[in-house]
């Protein structure tokens, strides 16, 4: 698949073939239970090590979540189960979930407060279980990222409670000897991203960014998608494409906004993304298959399909 687009002198530089793969590498991907039952063997799709988040729904049995944990443990690739603060009833179902996950060999967790509008119990924020103690012997938390803001958090349309979250996250960082970083909600322009980045870097955030993206899939898919994860001005992206009768019917790649991304990380090296992390809502086999194609050995599987 070619990776190079022709652009307008006055857009983005495109990335070299290397950019991407250089990008692409030690990328992660998230799954669910019902998803991830549907792969045979994650090491015919993915690199061995490969982090893979293993998102945590309302309604989501705990022995359900820790049985896909350990089948995934068990085929070589490193484990980030989701810990939604507000579907936690308190300290000691807390402190049960992260004692099953060690059980099966996780060590790692991605903290964030939660989609659902009411908190079942204490918790209702992902700050509430950083400072909870219960994650010791953990040697990775990450916590999520807005770069469009959020408005479940900030009604007004600003990210102004957003932005002091991260400055807190980051100060906690500093302060303790967790391995911390930002994984963040999808979007579909660079521009806005490298923006985001930058503004974190200004306001002292140190957390490493691990930034999301939509993997392929059917347009109207994810505009669903994005609509209902709430993400920002990026959707006009999507809206656009679903315009021209040319396009409409052809499925995304997120090809574009990861070149423009590669090129402005190897111009700037000391930019803060550090990893992409891929929300393949298009389906899990789909989304390695075009990492495989687009990003060399940074896509190479375990084990040849």
């Amino acid at each position: 698949m070619a990776l190079f687009n022709f652009r307008a002198k006055d857009q983005a530089p495109v990335a070299k073939t290397g950019q991407i793969e250089a990008f692409l590498t030690g990328y992660s991907i998230e799954v669910m239970p019902r998803t991830a039952e549907k792969i045979e063997d994650f090491r015919a799709l993915l690199p061995l090590g490969t982090r893979v988040y293993i998102a945590h729904i309302d309604g989501t049995p705990i022995e359900d979540m820790v049985t896909t944990a350990k089948r995934i443990v068990d085929e070589g690739y490193s484990v980030m189960p989701h810990f939604p603060a507000r579907i936690i009833k308190d300290k000691a179902t807390l402190t049960d979930w992260v004692a099953r996950y060690k059980d099966v060999g996780v060590h790692q967790g991605l903290l964030l407060a939660g989609g659902v509008a009411e908190p079942v119990g204490d918790f209702h924020s992902s700050m509430q279980l950083l400072e909870s103690g219960a994650f010791a012997g953990f040697d990775r938390l990450h916590v999520a990222g807005h770069p469009e803001g959020n408005k479940d958090i900030d009604a007004d349309g600003s990210d102004r409670m957003v932005m002091e979250a991260a400055r807190w996250k980051s100060a906690f960082a500093e302060r303790t000897d967790a391995q911390m970083a930002m994984a963040t909600q999808f979007c579909f322009e660079a521009a806005p991203v490298i923006d985001w980045v930058n503004r974190l870097q200004a306001e002292g955030v140190k957390l490493p960014v691990h930034i999301g993206v939509a993997g392929p899939a059917k347009l109207q898919t994810l505009i669903k998608f994005a609509i209902a994860c709430g993400v920002g001005p990026s959707l006009r992206v999507l809206q656009k494409r679903a315009m021209d009768v040319t396009k409409l019917l052809l499925p995304y790649e997120p090809t574009e906004v990861l070149a423009e991304l590669a090129a402005h990380k190897a111009a700037n090296p000391g930019f803060g993304i550090e990893q992409v992390h891929f929300f393949p809502l298009g389906g899990i086999k789909t989304n390695a298959q075009w990492v495989t194609e687009n990003g060399g050995q940074a896509g190479k599987p375990a084990r040849a399909a």
